[in-house]
């Protein structure tokens, strides 16, 4: 069976999973109940703070559709303002070769999409979050933020939009399947270079000198097979209060990583029930599942985002003065034709996350075995997720499985472990 589908399937019933097996636990364990426990811990989450956190979260789906409404709209009309054919025309005034005049374009591109989407990304990135109280980020130390992003961006525009046009140059007709064949190597890389080289662009990152917390996420990290020496913590305090770790990189920049906030508001045992989850992820070769199945979502994206271009083209690429798909004007139609396929592909990018965030918290509470502690974890990530949304809005639009659901996996574990008895103690050492 294919990858995808597969994937896509199981991600799809996890919500359903979760509650569907609630009855045979009790069957199981009649002294607990995994369902009476979840419900006592999301007691603990004040109403307000519920429908703050709820408010913000289902107002991000009509991000993600205006997301789309704005970059269309604004591709739209800076065609018919004949900004980006004066780009091209720009571009290809500095020299004849036809490299360079598409490095100098994919420049002006990328600077120009900076400037014409501040306004959008100002309300999303920063009014929107200071609102719901979740930056703590200044208006100057947004837009340093913002213009720091730029750098890497350009660079890999240059990277990407130089390879995609030779790709096209070559053969018209059939370049999505050329790039869709290097979408995956290029991921590679990317998950590479990220924790070396643009992670420490926003954030400090340092080693974490505090035995108690460090000695058992590496001891655990050891005892699960993950090849680290260190664990670093970074600032993300001086971006919001969220609380979050990693376990980033691919290759030999693996790198254990936890931000400050999770190491200033949660105990011991709740950090180290989140790196166990975090850790699952290396042991369970996510990142390498996730290049596979993203490949094959973006190789269906390039294929959509062929066939709409010329559809576009004819329309209105002569008024737009489009020459062709070969033509470095027409890249903002490329790009705005692959957003609307990325809206309409969110179910199957969340299913695809959430299926392995489920396995990576399963294999966090065998490893940890902190089923409260995680679960009180999962409540504070209350702060902007929905907690208990329904099935088909947690498969539509959550890339993580809901805090409830979280919460009774943490639950469901437990009552199947109320009896564990301690590990032994080695022969010819005492007890404690």
């Amino acid at each position: 069976m294919p990858l995808l589908p597969r994937s896509l399937l199981r991600g799809a019933f996890v919500a359903l999973a979760v509650t569907g097996a609630t009855l045979a636990l009790r069957a199981a364990d009649p002294a607990f109940d995994p369902v009476a426990a979840t419900e006592k811990i999301m007691a603990q989450l004040p109403a307000e703070a519920r429908a703050k956190s709820d408010a913000y979260f289902e107002g991000g789906y009509w991000i993600l559709l205006w997301d789309v409404v704005v970059t269309v709209g604004l591709t739209a009309l800076l065609y018919r303002l004949g900004v980006y054919t004066r780009l091209r025309t720009l571009a290809e005034g500095v020299t004849k070769s036809r490299v360079v005049h598409g490095l100098v374009f994919l420049t002006l591109l990328v600077l120009v999409g900076w400037v014409v989407n501040l306004p959008w990304d100002y309300y999303t990135g920063f009014v929107r979050e200071h609102q719901y109280g979740l930056s703590n980020l200044s208006l100057g130390g947004w837009l340093k933020e913002r213009a720091t992003a730029l750098i890497p961006g350009l660079i890999i525009a240059l990277f990407l939009g130089s390879l995609l046009y030779l790709a096209i140059r070559r053969s018209p007709g059939r370049w999505w399947i050329r790039a869709a064949i290097a979408t995956p190597f290029f991921m590679v890389f990317l998950f590479a270079l990220s924790p070396v080289f643009i992670s420490p662009l926003f954030n400090r990152y340092t080693p974490l000198t505090d035995a108690k917390i460090r000695d058992p996420i590496l001891s655990l990290a050891r005892a699960n097979g993950v090849p680290v020496d260190n664990v670093y913590q970074f600032d993300a305090s001086k971006q919001s209060k969220r609380i979050s770790a990693n376990v980033s990189g691919a290759l030999n920049t693996i790198r254990v990583s936890l931000n400050d906030n999770l190491l200033t508001r949660c105990t011991p045992a709740e950090v180290q029930a989140v790196m166990g989850h975090e850790l699952g992820h290396y042991v369970l070769n996510h990142v390498y599942e996730l290049v596979v199945y993203f490949s094959l979502l973006v190789g269906a994206g390039f294929w959509f985002v062929n066939s709409a271009f010329w559809w576009v083209q004819q329309r209105w690429g002569g008024s737009w003065g489009v020459r062709d798909i070969t033509d470095y004007a027409g890249l903002p139609i490329i790009l705005a034709c692959f957003s609307v396929f990325m809206l309409f592909a969110e179910p199957v990018k969340n299913s695809i996350i959430r299926s392995n965030e489920v396995e990576a918290d399963i294999f966090g509470l065998n490893a940890a075995r902190e089923p409260d502690a995680f679960a009180h974890v999962a409540l504070q990530l209350s702060e902007y997720r929905k907690m208990h949304p329904g099935p088909w809005e947690e498969i539509l639009f959550f890339d993580h499985p809901s805090g409830y659901n979280r919460i009774l996996m943490s639950m469901r574990w437990k009552a199947e472990h109320l009896n564990d008895k301690p590990a032994a103690a080695p022969a010819g050492q005492a007890s404690q």
